[in-house]
């Protein structure tokens, strides 16, 4: 695969690694507003966390969607990550407000392709991460076989598990649709903590021809 991937980076939780993260050229960095997520951002983040010039991808779980509205509009989020069950009504009125959306989808082996059609106007981007009981970074990964089944039009995010050992693996991806990987759980010291060796290491290969 010759085209570059976008990266995003999510699950942060501190500002002094927020920076230290950007100042890799990521492209996207993901705040997780869930709160069994043990990377969810807490009730009261510095603000400096935010005050990034990569685009910011607010991670919602079957929230309220005034209550998104809310956050993107006083954090300044371009984008919002859904990762529940969320239904389409909910990303049209997001949508309608100006905000870009990444529809996320639990994979498992049994998990059909076909339930991503209804939000295929809506969605600027698909993200698909492994299934697991609680949503936010479980390091497990699915079948990147089964994303040959794939054969929508709205571009996709790979999530779940990807790990500094999986840059080469991720590179034989052959999808017209791939268009980035989520990095999370596998690149940190403790949860929303990200190792800036093992990011600068991934990002490095993923750019080798």
């Amino acid at each position: 695969m010759n085209r570059k991937l976008r990266i995003k980076v999510c699950g942060m939780k501190f500002a002094d690694n927020r920076k230290q993260v950007e100042k890799l050229g990521i492209d996207f960095l993901g705040y997780i507003f869930h709160e069994p997520s043990k990377r969810f951002i807490g009730d009261n983040p510095e603000l400096e966390l935010f005050n990034s010039k990569a685009k910011k991808v607010g991670v919602f779980v079957n929230e309220n969607v005034f209550e998104i509205l809310a956050l993107a509009k006083n954090l300044g989020f371009e984008y919002v990550q859904l990762h529940g069950n969320e239904n389409l009504k909910t990303c049209q009125i997001l949508k309608g407000q100006g905000l870009k959306i990444i529809k996320a989808f639990s994979v498992n082996e049994k998990f059909k392709f076909s339930n991503t059609k209804q939000f295929a106007k809506v969605a600027d981007y698909f993200l698909f991460d492994t299934k697991t009981e609680i949503p936010g970074g479980s390091g497990k990964k699915f079948n990147w076989q089964i994303l040959e089944k794939y054969n929508g039009h709205t571009p996709f995010f790979l999530s779940g598990g990807i790990s500094l050992e999986d840059a080469i693996s991720i590179k034989e991806i052959n999808h017209q649709k791939f268009t980035g990987v989520d990095l999370n759980s596998g690149f940190e010291d403790e949860p929303g903590l990200k190792n800036i060796e093992k990011l600068k290491l991934f990002i490095s290969e993923l750019k080798k021809t």
